[in-house]
């Protein structure tokens, strides 16, 4: 992600100034990184909010689309307003997919006049990714919990009790993700998928929450940049 995140700013028009991985991390003190507007971080759960602290420190706000984390947030929203950092998160950057976060909650909202359908979810990325479910899956089924009223909580697998959403977390070869909200009665099933084709939307929705988020202070989301 770093590679193609740095390749879309160029042709974008930005500078690079810093590049910080598992192997640089005194970099976050160098004049090079203080001289960011914005950190793009992409990484792991387990470093995530500490990559935010150090960046913080330097002066410099963030951009990240980092998840399985997200137990922590009121944690971090706390110390972002008391602060004034400026924290961009998104568990998908991915136009298509927030319009399909949207999507998703309309059709979960519409399921309360049809208590016949049950609903679960599945989704497959590549073995590289750390956390399961995705925090893409977790966005959407937070969206359907928040609609459908017969739906309380999730659990991790393909069985759930009535109240429970199932979601199925499947990691094979190099899938960029895709992610499939299922609603099934005795009569027949619907279905609603996103598809990534590959990585590049992610890098691009990064690229311009960072060029959105300059001069802005708190805790900021897809919802404020697309206003839908």
């Amino acid at each position: 992600m770093g590679k193609i995140i740095e390749k879309v700013a160029l042709s974008r028009g930005h500078d690079v100034v810093c590049r910080i991985d598992i192997d640089n991390q005194n970099d976050f003190e160098s004049d090079a990184f203080k001289s960011a507007d914005v950190a793009i971080e992409f990484t792991a759960p387990t470093a995530a909010i500490n990559n935010y602290r150090r960046a913080w420190k330097a002066g410099v706000a963030v951009v990240s689309g980092t998840t399985g984390w997200t137990s922590q947030l009121p944690e971090i929203k706390d110390e972002i307003a008391k602060n004034g950092y400026t924290l961009f998160w998104s568990s998908n950057f991915s136009l298509g997919v927030n319009l399909f976060f949207e999507l998703n909650k309309h059709l979960a909202k519409l399921m309360n006049q049809f208590p016949a359908y049950n609903v679960t979810m599945k989704e497959v990325h590549h073995i590289h990714k750390l956390d399961a479910p995705s925090g893409t899956a977790l966005t959407l089924v937070d969206g359907i919990i928040s609609n459908l009223d017969r739906k309380d909580k999730w659990t991790l697998g393909t069985t759930a009790t009535l109240n429970e959403i199932a979601i199925e977390a499947l990691r094979e070869g190099e899938v960029a993700g895709i992610h499939t909200v299922r609603y099934e009665s005795d009569a027949d099933s619907i279905e609603i998928t996103h598809s990534a084709k590959n990585r590049e939307g992610f890098a691009l929705g990064s690229v311009i929450a960072a060029e959105f988020v300059c001069g802005k202070k708190g805790f900021l989301t897809m919802n404020d940049l697309l206003k839908f």
